[in-house]
């Protein structure tokens, strides 16, 4: 490869050749031109929505319905700093897939060392079933809103309809975003008339949303379970690896067009989610608060899930309102179920270098999440259905620093980023950001564990022993977060910004490397796989 005349820097290899570029992946990418112009922020339009589902699934719904419905709009700030630091966060994941060609979960299999990349991948697969439960349950319970079938067949069937809707993935990455762009206006259509029928007051939802309060543990569970909801940790495996699906121009222009327009475009789609959050709160929180709520529905109120939210709204707001909620319910619950079985799939791949057909990587993650949801559907019916539901946005929270710590440090790092890496100011709010969630999740652990063994009615000897396994598991858990953070960086990136000085010297060195597909990636990614000719043709 030949130096640029100029002083623009552009990508080349510093890594074995073993390690290529993903210039020429054998799969249908939508091309970025080369000019930079604005109008090129319509050919990076896509990954965004795909992501923002993650912030608008059922198990989002379930907690706001419950922190509208016990708080009114009192936490509606949470949803106002989750969003904000969504956005940040995400764009960090996005610009680590662009500059360095290789997703968070890669990263992570080329950085740490076997058993802490084993853990780390147990925890991710943990986190997507947790994410999977509430978007299973929340679609079963859609499907018996609109046609009455019963909780478990809906379990059944929506396992099924993921997998039918995955077909999409052969007609191109277009028509997928589209489709989950058009589900995520659908949700958006039915809240705002919703709001119609609610009719919050507008300055008490301006109050509770730039006005923070906290009040007793109630409340902190129930912000934990909204952060959780939020600021999801397999969104962040997703998004770094779902703009790969553009070739874009490999010069310090283009990525830097590149990672512009991936904020810019997920700025539009979290600020839709961001809206949808705060119209489900804003509607539980007026019909639960409403003068003219019957002694049942405030009963119903105390306890809110899904399905008490389809009766109540039915009782409140009338017949029209009831069906609404589940058609936004079932759009909400097939859109997420989608982009789940997508984060899925690039986390077994990237942890554990995997090649699985992907009908037998589909099936694989559907059944982590049916399996479950299928077995609490059928013994604990709706209500046990509800509370695993807050477990698992629960879950998320607590496993969010395995994921967001590994990120914060790759994109800070200036051997996997160059000088794409995270500026001081941009390290230090993330930071901010990371530290402030786990701590919060650090003091509900402490305080949930303190409350329950002092109510406990066990016996001084059980109480102990207790107390001693919950506090070491504490310890565990901030042990392996102090490792994460403490721990160097050692792998470098092989996607480098050289100066053309640099791309002089090393040209000879890197001469021989050709831009080789990503045989790993190959059927994984959104696009249609392109016909093995073009891949030929590209490859000479």
């Amino acid at each position: 490869m030949a130096a640029l005349p100029s002083q623009q820097p552009q990508f080349m290899t510093r890594a074995r050749t073993s390690e290529p570029l993903i210039d020429n992946i054998e799969y249908e990418q939508i091309v970025v031109p080369e000019k930079e112009s604005w109008k090129n922020l319509f050919a990076y339009m896509g990954p965004g929505f795909l992501v923002s589902i993650a912030y608008i699934d059922p198990g989002n719904f379930q907690t706001d319905l419950q922190a509208g419905a016990q708080y009114k709009y009192g936490l509606l700030w949470i949803i106002l700093l989750a969003s904000c630091a969504a956005l940040v966060i995400q764009s960090l994941a996005a610009n680590l897939g662009v500059v360095t060609g290789k997703h968070l979960a890669e990263h992570c299999r080329m950085e740490y060392p076997k058993a802490p990349n084993f853990i780390l991948w147990v925890l991710a697969e943990i986190a997507i079933v947790a994410c999977d439960i509430p978007e299973v349950i929340g679609t079963a319970f859609a499907l018996n809103m609109l046609f009455k079938i019963p909780l478990w067949c809906g379990v059944l069937i929506t396992g099924l309809s993921t997998l039918i809707l995955l077909l999409l993935q052969q007609y191109g990455v277009r028509k997928l975003e589209i489709l989950i762009a058009l589900l995520v206006f659908t949700i958006a259509g039915c809240f705002f008339a919703e709001l119609g029928y609610a009719k919050p007051k507008a300055p008490d939802v301006l109050h509770g949303l730039f006005v923070p309060q906290l009040s007793g543990s109630g409340a902190t569970k129930l912000a934990i379970s909204l952060l959780g909801a939020m600021v999801m940790p397999h969104n962040l495996f997703l998004h770094s690896a779902l703009v790969l699906s553009r070739k874009i121009p490999r010069s310090v222009g283009g990525i830097k067009e590149a990672c512009r327009f991936y904020l810019i475009e997920s700025g539009f789609a979290l600020m839709i989610a961001f809206i949808i959050n705060i119209s489900v709160i804003s509607v539980s929180g007026a019909v639960c608060n409403s003068p003219y709520v019957n002694a049942n529905d405030l009963q119903s109120c105390k306890n809110l899930d899904l399905n008490e939210a389809s009766f109540l709204l039915k009782n409140v707001l009338g017949h029209w309102s009831s069906k609404l909620f589940a058609v936004a319910l079932l759009a909400s619950g097939q859109s997420s179920t989608i982009t789940g079985t997508y984060a899925g799939q690039y986390v077994m791949q990237g942890f554990l270098d995997l090649r699985l057909t992907p009908w037998i990587r589909n099936f694989l993650t559907r059944c982590l999440a049916i399996v479950p949801s299928l077995i609490v559907a059928i013994i604990g019916g709706s209500e046990g259905a509800g509370n695993l539901i807050i477990i698992a946005s629960m879950i998320l929270s607590f496993e969010l620093p395995f994921a967001l710590i590994p990120l914060l440090k790759f994109t800070s790092s200036k051997t996997k980023m160059g000088s794409y890496a995270n500026s001081i100011s941009v390290s230090a709010i993330t930071w901010i950001i990371g530290s402030f969630i786990m701590g919060i999740n650090i003091y509900y652990l402490a305080e949930k564990l303190v409350t329950s063994l002092q109510h406990s009615h066990l016996n001084l000897a059980t109480i102990v022993l207790c107390g001693v396994l919950g506090f070491s598991a504490m310890l565990v858990y901030l042990a392996s977060i102090a490792y994460l953070v403490v721990r160097k960086n050692k792998e470098g990136s092989h996607l480098l910004a050289l100066t053309a000085a640099e791309n002089q010297e090393m040209a000879n060195d890197n001469a021989q490397v050709n831009n080789l597909p990503r045989h790993d990636l190959v059927n994984m990614q959104l696009p249609q796989r392109r016909s093995s000719s073009s891949a030929q043709d590209d490859l000479h």
